[in-house]
């Protein structure tokens, strides 16, 4: 017993005997007890490494922040060096359109109605007032304000988004044209580190004259000298303090705050807190911001001083504007002009003359004012330099918005034999004479395979079934006889393509086909081509492209449209003179007897189309050309029994409305006569005279305020109601009167 326990006793000290196990020449001398110390030594480091980490876990807490600290740190330094200040797109601003005597007849703007105005031209108190109220340490930060973003910063944290700005005035100039509204803390960080750069690059008064003429206040309007017009009509600089204050509170909530849509006195609200703003910055004296408090909010919006009728040529000028612009860019792109027009802040002077513009309005009003009454297109072209100087488009642009003088939204009118010029003019190119006869029956039938149609030969006839006889081509003119005309456009050398290339020469641009029957006015065309077609006869056959643009300026003063100068010559002199000396006679003895200018020599053609659905008369001076449509709308009503006028054609309303405009515009134009052209060497077509019956002599009328019931002279301009039996495919009407 003594001798087991001694053992055990042994093994027991052995196992506890640690220290002398950890010698490497002693060898356990069992396997199991080896496998045991191995377990106890690796537990023995495990606990040593423990307790180190539990001795300096606090190195590793703040070791953690801070290299993060450091990492973004770096990243934002490396970020901000190598940011660059993008290149801002220049600030969409108003164009303001004038007539020729520079009042402001319209603006073209998209969204945006901004105009840019120096810090000089905005006041004092705006400024202060926008300063107190949006960023009080403006001219201390160095563009971002530390404690108002810590501020905000705790507010998006509690909150889990982004609700605060804290944005400073050049962040928010930031915002506005650089990053945009996004609301993400990338954009932020974004903003902030520009607004920096920004401060380095630009003074504070720079930065300050940026943003208000940026930041959006309303009704649509960026910028303080938008503003200013759109609630007060008032340049920036007369703003008063209150109206400063006011336009300052807007800032924060547009649409809370507008003074024009504000919504129980909160615009005034916000108005008094801006002005208690301005006392604690020290800006204004208490007393009286108390005084100004008790004011209510006031505003006198800018309504456009523009006469409604004058959209039709605020429309026309918008167009012209975009085509002419376009040609200036790349591949004619129309849509950087028109974001040019809408948006790039020109100065355009139009060629309007009120004085004339208000002529045709009183002389379209005073002759078809009645309710029920068609509608009535007028323009009027400087011949010497195709400058448009009037221009009427319709009864109401508000009710239609198809101008028939352009032809905006409608296809062309026909024209009846005011079309008839063309072929003159082309006659007179090939040198046919004023002076030879020609036999105008009542009726007619033309074999010439030219102008047969389906139906067989061409066969027109003239107004009156019972005007006949023999005439001059002078006379054919004055007395618009259809079968003369019929005649002479197959003697042409091509035949009615002649006619068409002459009216192209012109200044006609619709599309033409060179049908026989166009040299009665089959043809659809607008009142603007009609007008630039006669003011190139009316200066001696030199063509220069109608336009309503004077002048069209960048918002820095540059020119941007080149103008041509002296036209194009397109007929001779001598040929465009001896036009007009038959379209004299028209005006004198013919189908508008009595419709001339008082001491004045003018010349014209009158026109009526098949069934009376339109009735034109188109003449001139030396100095102005004007053509007058009067018709329908839907093209498809007859213009009878109106304002006493049983049959409406060229000779009677529309002469008397150009008769009554004309008077009017050449008031004060000094008069100067026709150059009388020469008739030598014209001897082509005609012949001598013959027995046949001469035309019923027209009797003579005098200038009337209003026309005569009756047509004058008669028979001459009386529609056969018979219709003309010609027609290729497609069919036109033909025109049976002058």
């Amino acid at each position: 017993m003594r001798t087991a326990l001694s053992i055990e006793s042994t093994h027991v000290a052995i196992d506890t005997d640690l220290p002398r196990e950890e010698s490497p020449r002693r060898r356990p001398k069992h396997k199991a007890g080896w496998a045991a110390r191995r377990a106890l030594k690796k537990e023995s480091r495990r606990y040593k490494k423990r307790g180190w980490f539990r001795r300096w876990w606090w190195a590793f807490v703040l070791a953690i922040p801070l290299l993060g600290a450091l990492g973004a740190g770096g990243t934002l330094l490396y970020f901000y060096e190598h940011l660059e200040i993008p290149k801002a797109a220049a600030p969409l601003q108003t164009t303001y359109v004038y007539d020729s005597r520079g009042k402001l007849l319209t603006t073209f703007h998209a969204a945006v109605n901004r105009t840019i105005i120096p810090l000089s031209d905005m006041p004092v108190s705006l400024q202060h007032a926008v300063i107190a109220t949006e960023d009080k340490d403006f001219y201390h930060h160095p563009g971002i304000d530390p404690v108002g973003i810590v501020r905000a910063a705790w507010a998006d944290l509690t909150n889990g988004q982004i609700t605060q700005g804290g944005s400073t005035i050049t962040q928010q100039y930031v915002k506005n044209v650089y990053t945009g509204d996004e609301r993400t803390i990338g954009r932020k960080v974004k903003e902030a580190l520009l607004a920096i750069k920004l401060e380095q690059r630009y003074t504070k008064q720079q930065i300050l004259e940026k943003y208000l003429n940026t930041i959006y206040f309303g009704s649509g309007a960026y910028g303080v000298q938008a503003a200013a017009k759109t609630f007060w009509d008032e340049d920036a600089k007369n703003l008063t303090v209150l109206q400063s204050a006011t336009l300052a509170g807007a800032i924060a909530a547009p649409s809370r705050y507008d003074p024009l849509e504000s919504v129980q006195g909160a615009a005034k609200q916000r108005r008094n807190y801006v002005l208690d703003q301005m006392v604690s910055q020290g800006y204004l004296d208490s007393a009286r911001a108390a005084q100004l408090k008790q004011k209510p909010v006031k505003t006198n919006p800018y309504v456009p001083r523009v006469q409604p009728k004058l959209s039709f040529f605020n429309e026309y000028v918008k167009r012209s504007l975009i085509d002419k612009l376009a040609k200036t860019t790349t591949h004619g792109d129309r849509e950087a002009a028109a974001k040019l027009v809408y948006g790039g802040g020109l100065h355009v002077t139009t060629t309007l003359v009120p004085r004339f513009q208000d002529a045709a309005d009183a002389a379209i009003e005073n002759n078809l004012g009645a309710k029920g009454d068609p509608d009535a297109a007028l323009v009027a072209i400087d011949p010497r330099t195709g400058a448009v100087e009037a221009m009427a488009g319709g009864h109401s642009y508000t009710h239609s918005q198809v101008n028939v003088a352009t032809g905006y939204g409608s296809p062309g009118r026909q024209t009846g034999s005011a079309f008839k010029m063309f072929t003159l003019a082309a006659a007179m190119q090939q040198h046919f004479s004023l002076n030879g006869y020609w036999n105008g029956p009542s009726s007619i039938v033309i074999s010439d395979p030219r102008c047969a149609g389906a139906t067989g030969p061409w066969n027109p006839s003239n107004a009156g079934d019972g005007e006949a006889g023999t005439f001059t081509l002078a006379d054919a003119t004055a007395y618009s006889v259809n079968t003369v005309f019929a005649q002479l456009v197959t003697h042409l050398k091509n035949g009615p393509e002649d006619v068409v290339d002459m009216a192209h020469r012109l200044g006609i641009r619709s599309p033409l086909q060179p049908d026989c029957s166009i040299t009665l006015g089959t043809q659809d065309v607008t009142p603007l081509e009609m007008t630039d077609s006669y003011a190139t006869i009316a200066d001696q056959g030199k063509h220069h492209a109608p336009t309503p643009l004077q002048s069209v300026k960048s918002r820095r003063g540059q020119q941007l449209i080149d103008f041509p100068g002296d036209g194009e010559q397109v007929i001779s002199k001598n040929n465009a003179n001896l036009v007009t000396q038959a379209l004299e006679g028209v005006i004198t003895k013919g189908t508008a007897a009595g419709k001339g200018l008082p001491g004045r020599p003018a010349a014209g053609k009158t026109g009526t189309a098949q069934d009376y659905q339109n009735a034109w008369f188109c003449g001139y001076t030396p100095q102005l050309a004007a053509c007058v449509w009067v018709g329908y709308l839907n093209n498809n009503q007859s213009l009878l029994n109106v304002e006493g006028v049983p049959e409406v054609f060229g000779g009677t309303i529309p002469a008397q409305i150009w008769h009554d405009f004309m008077t009017e515009a050449t008031q004060n134009m000094k008069v100067e006569d026709f150059t009388s052209p020469s008739q030598v060497g014209y001897t082509k077509g005609g012949s001598a005279p013959s027995p046949a019956p001469q035309p019923t002599p027209q009797p003579t009328s005098t200038s009337t305020p209003k026309h005569s019931p009756e047509p004058s002279p008669s028979s001459t301009e009386k529609p056969s109601p018979t219709p003309t039996k010609h027609s290729e495919s497609p069919k036109p009407h033909h025109s049976k009167q002058p």
